[in-house]
């Protein structure tokens, strides 16, 4: 592995990580201390406005129904998230934030917009454009190695796959 892939590679680690752990020390110094990192990304997922069913809540968090049911089985005691059923087909559960839901929520996207302007601050226009487009770039093929492994019946071979693609792109430049 060359030096330049490694310091990548462990650089993209530890701002995981980092982000992660400023995270949860914030929501647990804060008014909302009762929140792991998951319920909050839970109601981020739920969204302040229209009430979303579990479905498309599990969908965009790309969990099952189940793990979703325990999860805002929990916020419900915990008062952020109200559960109906649906008035025209009571199958269908609807889940919607509270007004402490919604609170939590606003404070968390603010967490996650003083963080990227922070980052942003001492940076030219054209650095931060830059340094946008790499994010963007870094997102998108993270994004299309995770569907890989989504839509593959073997993971080794999927790795096999990411493997031979690494190889080819250092042969062609």
């Amino acid at each position: 592995m060359d030096r330049e892939e490694q310091e990548l590679g462990e650089g993209l680690v530890r701002i995981f990580e980092n982000v992660l752990l400023t995270e949860e020390r914030s929501i647990r110094k804060g008014y909302f201390a009762d929140l792991s990192i998951a319920e909050m990304h839970t109601l981020d997922a739920i969204g302040p406005y229209e009430a979303r069913t579990m479905t498309e809540t599990a969908s965009l968090l790309g969990i099952t129904i189940g793990t979703l049911t325990v999860s805002i089985d929990r916020l419900v005691k915990k008062g952020y998230v109200e559960r109906r059923r649906d008035e025209n087909d009571r199958r269908i559960v609807r889940i919607s934030l509270t007004r402490n839901g919604k609170l939590a929520a606003r404070i968390h996207g603010k967490f996650h917009y003083v963080l990227a302007r922070h980052i942003l601050e001492p940076y030219s226009r054209e650095e931060k454009d830059l340094l946008l487009k790499m994010v963007k770039d870094v997102d998108e093929y993270i994004e299309t190695q995770a569907h890989r492994y989504d839509n593959t019946e073997s993971v080794r071979k999927t790795a096999k796959e990411v493997a031979v693609d690494t190889r080819r792109r250092k042969q062609n430049g």
